[in-house]
């Protein structure tokens, strides 16, 4: 068991930049795939970015590449979701997930096991 908690959102101009955590606590989080989803405004839970267990290989949305980075520093636990470039369609709650089967790096929601809450975040334009 895992527990997830996501911090970092907030309100920002287009163009900016913010940066999400996602803390582990429960269980070594090293030993997950992660991934974060966001959901906005009457619109379904969506993929944004996904990272195996040992950092190795990244998946993005389309929406995001370039712009989005997923990373985890193994010995401090948090993984992060760094976000530039931020554009008024980004506006979202932004979940963590994690998935203990470590064979697979899954883009869909339902392939995660663990959520955190969400945090919201808001750009203006």
């Amino acid at each position: 068991q895992v527990q997830l908690v996501e911090s970092g959102g907030g309100l920002v101009q287009a163009g900016g930049s913010l940066r999400l955590s996602c803390a582990a606590s429960g269980r070594t989080f090293s030993i997950y795939t992660t991934g974060w989803f966001r959901q906005g405004p009457g619109k379904e839970r969506e993929f944004v970015a996904a990272m195996s267990w040992n950092g190795g290989s990244t998946y993005y949305a389309e929406s995001v590449k370039g712009r989005f980075t997923i990373s985890r520093d193994n010995a401090k636990n948090p993984v992060y979701l760094q976000m530039n470039s931020l554009k008024p369609e980004d506006t979202a709650v932004y979940y963590c997930a994690a998935d203990p089967d470590v064979r697979k790096v899954g883009r869909r929601f339902d392939e995660y096991d663990y959520w955190g809450q969400g945090t919201q975040v808001t750009v203006s334009s």
